[in-house]
């Protein structure tokens, strides 16, 4: 993240007495609360983190609500040890009354707001599923939503974006009315939310298209677009038919122009909760483990796919 200059303002962090509700309320586990709590007060004695945090929570918010113009939270040394790899949430945590204020300006309902602020605290859960330990795999993720770009609409997530080249040119030449630099929606999809039915990801495309029209009204977005594993067009002939994930792939119009560098390690990491798993160790308790740790075995590659359909 640049920290160049002098922030506006200081950062602030709740005390001990009140930091665990606001860590509830951000979906973070309980079991990591107390640690959490205690770690606040080794930040707020370290000055060097303390001058970290006031620029680093500055820049996260400085041009809040505009799009891919956030600054970033870095990922600190390794010798910063627990400190380091928490320090992240609490630039979060810093950040929350701008990000609350820009939502009621916005007219963002409450449910809507905590929803997608919580997605910090199931990304803990991540970490703790892959490396066993507190803190955040990729720490810049959760800018999107502090910054006012990403909201979770049920099963789903959707992040302000506009159209690059590739696929703007891929939606241009189907005879679609949405260009390069047009806006659109990018999706994610998130684990910890049950299955991806058509029938969740109808109500949540539902839910999209009256909440932007809603608080985004001089943004149209005619576009959802979705750079995913789960576009990776040989999972249809390795999953059955009418399996949850054919059916969302089914959605979209897959796009040309892409490079094909085989990306393993993302769905070993979706799939299975650490992508540095050996494969010949993947287990096959799903159908999905048996697809993607067999295709694997068998000396084949997974690649990243991408799609778009009209909004």
């Amino acid at each position: 993240m640049e920290t160049a200059g002098e922030p506006r303002a200081r950062a602030e962090l709740p005390d001990a007495d009140d930091l665990p509700e606001v860590l509830l309320d951000l979906g973070v586990p309980h079991e990591d609360i107390n640690a959490l709590v205690a770690l606040r007060d080794r930040l707020w004695a370290n000055p060097e983190a303390r001058w970290l945090l006031d620029r680093c929570a500055d820049a996260l918010v400085r041009e809040i609500g505009a799009v891919g113009r956030g600054g970033r939270v870095p990922v600190l040394p390794e010798e910063w040890g627990e400190l380091g790899r928490c320090f992240p949430l609490y630039v979060y945590v810093a950040a929350l009354p701008r990000v609350r204020e820009y939502h009621r300006g916005r007219g963002i309902p409450d449910d809507v707001s905590r929803r997608t602020l919580a997605d910090l605290g199931r990304h803990l859960a991540v970490h703790r599923r892959a490396r066993g330990s507190r803190g955040l795999m990729v720490p810049e993720w959760h800018g999107l939503h502090f910054r006012g770009e990403l909201y979770q609409l049920g099963r789903l997530q959707f992040q302000r974006a506009v159209l690059g080249e590739r696929m703007g040119a891929a939606t241009a030449a189907a005879g679609h009315d949405a260009g390069p630099g047009d806006p659109c929606l990018n999706l994610h999809i998130t684990d910890f939310r049950g299955p991806l039915t058509p029938r969740a990801c109808d109500r949540s495309l539902a839910s999209a298209r009256e909440f932007f029209a809603r608080h985004f009204p001089e943004e149209r977005y005619r576009t959802a677009v979705c750079h995913s594993w789960l576009l990776d067009p040989q999972l249809p002939d390795r999953l059955p038919a009418d399996s949850n994930i054919v059916r969302f792939q089914q959605r979209f119009h897959l796009a040309d122009g892409y490079g094909r560098e085989p990306d393993d390690g993302t769905p070993i990491g979706f799939v299975f909760g650490d992508r540095e798993l050996p494969v010949a160790e993947l287990p096959r308790r799903t159908a999905l483990e048996r697809a993607v740790g067999d295709h694997l075995r068998a000396g084949g590659h997974w690649y990243g796919g991408h799609g778009w359909f009209p909004l």
